[in-house]
C-alpha cells in the first residue's frame, strides 16, 4: 500500500528476490513524483539504493555533503561530520527517488495509481485482504503479506487493532520554499536566532530549498515574498557578510511539525514501514531515511519467510525496526529543541541554547556524538 520510496523500493528488492508484489497508490502518478518532501539521503540509504540498482541518476546528480555550516549568535562553525563517523551524505530530492523507483518498476511488475475505496480486511489473520476500486472495477486481492507504507493519513494503520501510539505536536511550524536561484554554499546553513530558526538547502546547481521556523496557525497569505526574504536575510545573517541569491518562488507550503511512533509494527501478517509507522520533525531529515531503513529489514525477513518458511525474522521485524526509530525519534527531538525558539520563551532559556550551541561547536567529544546521530550511524 502506497508508492512512495518506502513501497516501491519493497517492491524493488522483492522483485529482486523473485517475489511477486502489486503495489497500490491512491493518488495520481503526477502526484506522487511531483510531491517536494525530503533531500537528505544517509549513506546507509544510498547504498542500498545502490544495490537495488536503481542509483545511476543519483551517482550523477547528486551532491555529496560532509558537513554543514551552524551558525548562531553572529558565529559560524562547520560540523566535519564525516571526518568525524566516517559517513557522507548525499542531496538528492525524494521526488527524484521516486522517479527513479517508478521506472524501474514500469513494465515489470504492477503499479496501479489511482486506487479508490481502498480498505483493508482480516488484518489480523493469516491471509488478509486488500480491496479498491480501479478504474471503476472493484478489485479483491487476498494477500500472504499486505505493507502499509501509505503514510500517516494511510487507511492500513487504522485497521490494525490494539496498536499503541505515541504523538507529540510541536509549537511552530516550517515554512518551505523553493527558489529559482543559484545555492550560496556547497553545504546545508542550520541558523538558530533569536527570531526563531532557518535552513539554507539546495536541489540542483539553479534552485534552493529554504526554511523558516513559523507559527503552526500562520497561512501562506501572511507570508509575502518580501516578508520571506527580509526574515530569511536577517536570520541568516546575511548581514555578517553572507550573500542571499534571490529568485522566483516555485513552491511554498508550510509544514507543521510532529513526532508520532506506533507500535508494533506489525499484526499478523500486515505490516507498517515509513511514515504509516512514524513521523519525526524534518530538523535531522530522518523520515525518509528511517523508511528505508524499515524497507531493508522487511525485505530481508519476507526473503527468508518466502523461501524457507522462517518467520523468525519477520516476527522480530517490529522490534529490530523500533530500536532504529526511537534512537532516530530522540535525536530529532533534541535537535529540534537545539535550534528553534519556543513561544513565550524566557530570555535565560535562549541563553542556554546557545551555551548548548557553544559545547557542540567547541567540543570534539560532542561533535562526535553529534555525527554520528545526524549520519544515521548511531543505533541503541
Amino acid at each position: 500500500m502506497g508508492a512512495g520510496p518506502a513501497g516501491l523500493l519493497l517492491g524493488r528488492l522483492l522483485h529482486l528476490a523473485g517475489i511477486d508484489s502489486v503495489i497500490v497508490e491512491h493518488r495520481s502518478r503526477d502526484y506522487v513524483q511531483k510531491r517536494v518532501r525530503a533531500g537528505l539521503l544517509e549513506q546507509g540509504t544510498v547504498e542500498l539504493l545502490r544495490e537495488a540498482g536503481v542509483a545511476h541518476r543519483l551517482d550523477q546528480l547528486a551532491a555529496v555533503h560532509t558537513g554543514f555550516e551552524l551558525r548562531f549568535a553572529e558565529e559560524s562553525v562547520r560540523i566535519p561530520f564525516a571526518d568525524l563517523s566516517g559517513r557522507s551524505v548525499w542531496m538528492y530530492g525524494q521526488a527524484e527517488v521516486v522517479k527513479d523507483l517508478i521506472a524501474a518498476r514500469e513494465g515489470v511488475a504492477e503499479l496501479h495509481f489511482d486506487a479508490r475505496d481502498v480498505v483493508v480486511d482480516e488484518a489480523g489473520g493469516e491471509r488478509p485482504v486488500l480491496r479498491y476500486s480501479l478504474d471503476g472495477e472493484r478489485v479483491e486481492l487476498r494477500c500472504d503479506i499486505v505493507v502499509g507504507c501509505d503514510g500517516y493519513h494511510g487507511v492500513t494503520r487504522s485497521r490494525m487493532p490494539g496498536l499503541r501510539t505515541y504523538e507529540h505536536a510541536y509549537p511552530f511550524a516550517w515554512l518551505g520554499i523553493l527558489v529559482e536561484a543559484p545555492p550560496i554554499a556547497k553545504e546545508l546553513i542550520y541558523a538558530c536566532h533569536e527570531r526563531g530558526f532557518s535552513l539554507y538547502s539546495m536541489r540542483s546547481p539553479t534552485v534552493s530549498r529554504l526554511y523558516l521556523q513559523v507559527d503552526p496557525t500562520d497561512t501562506l497569505d501572511q507570508w509575502p515574498d518580501d516578508r520571506v526574504w527580509a526574515e530569511l536575510h536577517t536570520r541568516l545573517g546575511t548581514d555578517l557578510g553572507y550573500g542571499l541569491n534571490e529568485g522566483p518562488i516555485l513552491e511554498r507550503g508550510i509544514t507543521s511539525m510532529r513526532s508520532f511512533v506506533a507500535e508494533p509494527m506489525s499484526r499478523g501478517n500486515v505490516f507498517l514501514a515509513g511514515d504509516a509507522a512514524h513521523i519525526v520533525p524534518p530538523t535531522a531529515a530522518k523520515g525518509l531515511n528511517l523508511a528505508v531503513s524499515d524497507v531493508r529489514v522487511l525485505a530481508e525477513a519476507l526473503a527468508d519467510w518466502f523461501t524457507t518458511g522462517d518467520r523468525k525474522a519477520l516476527d522480530g521485524y517490529s522490534e529490530r525496526c523500533l530500536r532504529r526509530v526511537w534512537r532516530a525519534e530522540e535525536f530529532s527531538d533534541w535537535m529540534t529543541g537545539l535550534l528553534h525558539r519556543f513561544p513565550d520563551e524566557r530570555n535565560m532559556q535562549f541563553r542556554f541554547r546557545e551555551a548548548r550551541l557553544r559545547y557542540l561547536a567547541g567540543s570534539e567529544a560532542a561533535m562526535s556524538s553529534f555525527s554520528e546521530n545526524y549520519v544515521g550511524s548511531a543505533v541503541a
